[in-house]
């Protein structure tokens, strides 16, 4: 959908930026309905820095997801983003990152890697 609105807006910066104002102002009105109270500014000042780039790397890949996904198609662009997710995840797990308790990997981890890395090969190749 985004690379789609990338069209219509002409740079796909401006389809992420156009996304991302999109989805604060309906997280915004779902946050007015429900009156989810704001959190306290001691607790904003608190938080670690890393927790705010949460919002640059979602930045970064809605619009890498915007320039790449219809260049490979939608399938091979899908599952590079799986991959890399589910093998970051595991590199979080393994060393205890970010807060994560740590659950270092295994055989049976690794082969779920590995299967799934084969995956993203055949829907490439074919």
């Amino acid at each position: 959908m985004n690379s789609q609105l990338s069209r219509w807006v002409g740079h796909p910066i401006l389809a992420a930026l156009v996304s991302f104002m999109v989805g604060t102002a309906a997280l915004l009105a779902y946050a007015l309905v429900v009156r989810l109270p704001l959190p306290a500014s001691q607790s904003l000042g608190q938080s670690p820095w890393w927790v705010w780039t949460g919002g640059l790397l979602g930045a970064f890949f809605v619009t890498a997801s915007i320039v790449v996904a219809p260049r490979l198609g939608a399938a091979i662009a899908l599952a590079l983003i799986i991959a890399g997710q589910l093998l970051v995840a595991l590199a979080l797990d393994h060393f205890g990152l970010l807060g994560f308790p740590e659950r270092p990997l295994n055989g049976w981890r690794v082969l779920g890697a590995v299967l799934l890395v084969i995956g993203v090969a055949l829907i490439r190749r074919f």
